[in-house]
This record gives structure tokens, sequence and C-alpha cells, in this order.
């Protein structure tokens, strides 16, 4: 009876230690499938192909947009000075510019007319095309553009210094306590504001010239077409006759507004004659 009682004790036992290394196994198994996988760190290759295109897209946003201030100076012959003008103050005006100056005047040999145009500097081009329209010829046409980039940079740059140097000199103007410090302070800052305003003087012409072209105009038309340069033979001898009838309707003018001396002379001329020549 015992030998078979400890048979069945070491079958149990060895079913148990089974299916104990079993559920270990299953176990450690589920445990290690739970847990995450950590994530893979990022390659040098692929943080050096990154970065570059980084790096370029801040240069692109990063442009520098070119300052240019636009110069025209014109001059031509023109058959009527009244229209001419008027084509350009009705194309000035519709391109959104203005006429600065007018001056007229005449010299020995033409009439002429000298307009400065202020056109905004987008519609440059466009304005000095307009005009061009039926100009045979340009005496002068002279066109400049000057880039004052570097300049109005320059400008902008040391603007903007001034500025935060008068901050800083407030901040410390609210933290001064004793009354030479403040007098002290407030004389850097009168000069520092009066150095902003020159700065920003000159940076607001410049912005002026930038956006508004400047455009010199003189037309002219020659004296010698006015007075009939071009006239015929037949009516150059009528304006002969005409000529001399002036001289001798002068000339008869001039005699009757001498006609007292003229009754003087010949009362004169009657005495002498009977007092001494009759006789003779």
């Amino acid at each position: 009876m015992k030998p078979i009682l400890m048979c069945f004790v070491l079958l149990f036992s060895l079913f148990g230690c089974k299916n104990a290394e079993d559920e270990g196994e299953t176990s450690n198994f589920s445990e290690m499938k739970l847990e995450s996988p950590p994530p893979p760190e990022p390659q040098a290759d692929a943080i050096a192909l990154v970065q570059p295109k980084q790096a370029k897209s801040e240069e692109a946003t990063i442009e520098i947009q070119h300052k240019i201030v636009k110069t025209g100076n014109l001059r031509f012959e023109t058959k009527d000075i009244e229209s001419t003008y008027n084509q350009v103050v009705k194309n000035a005006k519709e391109l959104g510019g203005s006429i600065q100056n007018d001056n007229s005047g005449k010299d020995n040999e033409t009439v002429y007319r000298n307009l400065v145009v202020r056109i905004p500097s987008q519609n440059f081009d466009l304005f000095i095309q307009n005009i061009s329209k039926g100009v045979s010829y340009f005496d002068t046409k002279q066109i400049s553009a000057e880039d004052v980039t570097a300049q109005y940079i320059d400008i902008d740059t040391r603007l903007n210094a001034k500025k935060a140097l008068e901050n800083r000199y407030l901040d410390l103007l609210k933290k001064a306590n004793k009354v030479s410090e403040i007098l002290e302070i407030e004389a850097q800052l009168s000069a520092i504001r009066e150095e902003i305003e020159a700065k920003q003087g000159q940076l607001n012409y410049l912005k002026k010239q930038i956006s508004l072209s400047t455009i010199t105009i003189e037309f002219y038309k020659p004296i010698a077409q006015e007075s009939g340069a071009t006239e015929s033979y037949g009516t150059k001898i009528w304006n002969a006759i005409k000529s001399g009838f002036n001289s001798f309707s002068g000339f008869f003018i001039a005699l009757i507004s001498i006609w007292p001396f003229l009754i003087l002379f010949g009362f004169l001329s009657y005495f002498f004659y009977n007092r001494f020549l009759k006789n003779k």
C-alpha cells in the first residue's frame, strides 16, 4: 500500500512543477509584450539633412529689399506748348503724381515751359513712356536709378540704436534719487533726442525720395515758326508793301506832330525871300 501511495505523490509533484514552469513562461511573455520598445534615436545623417534646409529657409526669409531713387530729365521740341502741357498734367494725375514746379518763358530763339513732376516710383517707367509718345527725338533724355539701400540701412540702424539708448537713460532716470543725477541724465536725454530727430528727418526724406520719383521736363517751340519763316514769296512782297506804307504813315504823322515849326519855317523863308532875294 505504501509503494502505491508514493507513486501517486511523485506523479502529482511532477505535474505541478511543469504547470508552474508553463505559467512562469506565459507571465514573462505577457510582461515582455506589454513593455513598449524605446523610440529609435535620430541618426546623425538625418539631422544633417534637416539642418541645412532650416538654415536655407531662414536665409530666404531675411531678404533685403533694395531702395532705389529714380530721377529723369527730358527736353524736346513741340509744335503746341499748351497741348503738350495738358498732356503732361493729365498723365501725371492719372498715375498719382503732381506738378511740383511750373516755369515758362521766352528767349531769343524759343518759347519754353519747364515742369518738375513727382510720380510714384512704381509708375515711373509708364509715365516716361506716355510722355514720349509723339516726340520725334529728345534733345536731352537722362534716366537714373540710384541704389540707396546701404545709406537707408545705416540711417535706420543708427536711429534704432539711439532709441535704445534713450530707453536705457529713461530707465536710469526712474531709478535716480539725487537732483544732480537727474539733471545729468536729462541733459544726456536732450542730446540723444536731438540726434534722433535729425536721423528721423534724414530717414523720412530718403523714404520720400524712394517712394516719389522726380522728373524734370522742358519742352519748347522755336520762335521762327511763329514769325512766318516758311512764308511764300508773294506773302513776303505783300508784307514789304505793308511795311513801306507803315513807314510812310509814320513819317507823315511825324511831320504833323511838328506843324508849328513848319509854319514858322515857311514864314521866315517868305520874309527872307521878299526882303533880300526878290530885289536881286
